[in-house]
């Protein structure tokens, strides 16, 4: 009996373990994993003390049965080790490619975390489960580009550990064998779980009763299915949006052909464009591709309606080489504008604004293709009504209490994952366009990396002169010879400084000031600037003349007077004689000021969401 008692604790532990595998399974082997979960097989043996196990070359997934973490862990495990043969890692041809091509050779350290590190990429996309431990800051690039690197200088410690076999690899390669059946094409089987899963997405997000009463076999129907069945690149893109076709709407907004509005992840079609399925391909394209660059954003500070025109002849120079359905008449293209990117187009069209002014896009014809803030109350209703009860929401965007998804988040991932899955049989890329979606892939530098930036490019920094008023050490070897010692000039103080407009109102938030000022304390501090001069600005401005930069915070006094009035701060430092006429002028605000006219090189601070309400003509870090 003491024997049996003793034995149970084991038993149900075994028990609790193997449910957790199970349910972890369930959660793993859903689109676009299902079809290559489907086909791979389980074997459990006794893993190393903080591993889950490894996968195969022929798909066996060898897991410790007596290991117990949660359900959404098993779920992320499994979901790593199927990526591992869905992504091709075990292939032999990516195997040879990594000088991997002998059956004998061990997967070395290199390229397992490589392999690993585009695993979790991917894997962040889909959503499926949770790491078991904090993953470090991953670094980007494809497995090839990261195994030369890591050979040549080592693996980084913190990376050495991201897999799910502990210190060992996450991959094992099979031992040859002539009688045993070729393993199945991974890739190709996550492929058909990427159309199902896009597949899905649509039919959830339109709603199958409602896709055929507003968009019944229509010409702009079938090209947006087949961006989803036959054209990985744009197929998520195609998955996620959702096409209005609706000739009242058309009419009313004057959309010629189509417009889109990232924002709301919808396309407006004109039903009465008169376009072939052909043709309609290249204009969702064309579509699709302004929301995915987010081209309504980088407009920044220039013309609208010319930016839109800028864009339009990159995006259709894109798809004339990349052989996209066919460009409909009227649309702008030009041979001569091919390499050049949305912003040296602009610069070119502005040399010539009476015949810029007259180009036309496929949308509105005086707000263009790209809508977005210049939509009123009665044209977002007329919108919302024109929708027939469709969703309109992205997809992974939750309502109340559910999960969202960020709208840069989605646009950068679907163009990600559609790169990574075009094959080159499908058409060749143009180098313009890859180099857009690679830089999507790169996360935004932080607000204080820029803010140095900006320090270094105009704030100066002290630079010493040698004199001879102030002996130098000699050297050794020659003792007799005097040299010039170095000495910091009594002017430079004045010269090398920058100006401070503080916005101390009561709206002001403690959190910004402190962020804001200590980020501008000890970058004055590493450039050697001795001081700043500062200007305390709420209903007026307070000179309080040169202060040593590492002092800036502890004088700080929020005042809580009713207004902000920041335009005299920048008429004092800009009238000021013992300020540079060259010296910059930093502004740290919240946004609820004055319009600001600012003559000199300056930048702006202000909290994450807040907006100016003035156009910025200089750089503007947003404090997070």
């Amino acid at each position: 009996m003491s024997a049996r008692r003793a034995r149970k604790p084991e038993v149900d532990q075994a028990q609790r373990a193997l449910k957790a595998q199970n349910a972890g399974w369930k959660l793993a082997c859903v689109p676009p994993l299902d079809h290559v979960g489907g086909s791979a097989r389980h074997a459990h043996a006794d893993q190393a003390p903080g591993a889950l196990g490894y996968v195969t070359s022929r798909g066996l997934l060898v897991v410790d049965r007596h290991r117990y973490v949660p359900p959404t862990a098993w779920a992320r495990g499994y979901t790593h080790l199927l990526l591992h043969l869905a992504m091709g890692h075990l292939a032999p041809d990516n195997l040879a490619e990594a000088g991997l091509g002998d059956p004998a050779a061990e997967i070395d350290a290199a390229y397992g975390t490589a392999c690993c590190v585009a695993v979790h990429h991917f894997a962040a996309g889909l959503g499926i489960g949770t790491p078991l431990d904090d993953l470090p800051e991953l670094p980007v690039g494809d497995e090839r580009e990261l195994t030369e690197r890591w050979r040549r200088d080592g693996v980084p410690p913190a990376l050495r550990r991201i897999g799910v076999n502990g210190d060992s690899p996450c991959m094992w390669r099979s031992p040859p064998s002539a009688s045993a059946a070729p393993p199945p094409d991974w890739s190709a089987l996550l492929a058909r779980g990427l159309v199902r899963m896009v597949a899905g997405s649509l039919d959830s997000a339109a709603g199958e009763s409602n896709r055929r009463t507003a968009r019944a076999d229509g010409p702009w129907d079938r090209a947006l299915s087949w961006f989803v069945s036959s054209y990985p690149l744009l197929g998520a893109l195609a998955a996620g949006l959702t096409v209005v076709a609706d000739a009242e709407l058309a009419r009313s907004w004057d959309i010629t052909i189509a417009a889109v509005n990232a924002e709301h992840g919808e396309i407006y079609v004109n039903p009465h464009a008169g376009l072939s399925v052909e043709e309609w391909r290249f204009v969702l394209a064309h579509e699709m591709l302004h929301a995915a660059l987010r081209h309504d954003r980088r407009r920044e500070h220039r013309d609208a309606h010319l930016f839109n025109v800028a864009c339009d002849y990159v995006i259709n120079g894109w798809l004339v080489e990349m052989g996209v359905g066919v460009l409909p008449d009227g649309l702008l293209y030009d041979a001569r504008l091919a390499g050049l990117s949305a912003e040296s187009v602009y610069d070119t069209l502005t040399t010539d604004l009476r015949r810029a002014r007259k180009l036309r896009t496929p949308g509105s014809r005086e707000h263009g293709d790209m809508l977005g803030e210049w939509l009123s109350e009665p044209a977002a209703a007329a919108r919302r009504s024109s929708r027939r009860g469709r969703s309109g929401r992205l997809p992974g965007a939750g309502g109340p209490g559910g999960s969202f998804v960020d709208l840069d988040a989605f646009y950068r991932r679907a163009l990600a994952t559609g790169l990574a899955y075009h094959d080159p049989g499908r058409g060749l890329l143009p180098a313009g366009l890859i180099e857009e979606i690679r830089t999507l892939e790169q996360p935004p530098p932080a607000w204080d990396v820029r803010l140095a930036r900006w320090f270094d490019e105009h704030v100066r920094r002290p630079e010493p002169v040698r004199s001879y008023t102030r002996a130098s050490r000699r050297q050794a070897s020659t003792p007799d010879i005097p040299r010039p010692g170095r000495i910091r000039p009594s002017d430079v103080d004045r010269l090398c400084t920058f100006g401070v407009v503080l916005d101390t109102s009561g709206s002001m938030d403690p959190v910004l000031l402190g962020k804001a000022l200590g980020a501008i304390a000890s970058y004055a501090t590493a450039r050697d600037v001795p001081a700043a001069r500062v200007v305390y600005c709420d209903a007026a401005a307070y000179d309080a003349g040169y202060l040593p930069v590492e002092d800036i915070a502890h004088r700080v006094r929020v005042r809580g007077r009713g207004g902000t009035v920041l335009q005299p701060g920048i008429r004092l430092l800009e009238g000021a004689a013992d300020f540079p006429a060259d010296g910059p002028i930093l502004v740290v605000t919240d946004g609820q000021c004055d319009v600001l006219r600012v003559r000199r090189e300056h930048a702006f601070l202000v909290p994450a969401g807040a907006r100016l309400p003035f156009t910025a003509r200089g750089p503007v870090f947003r404090v997070r």
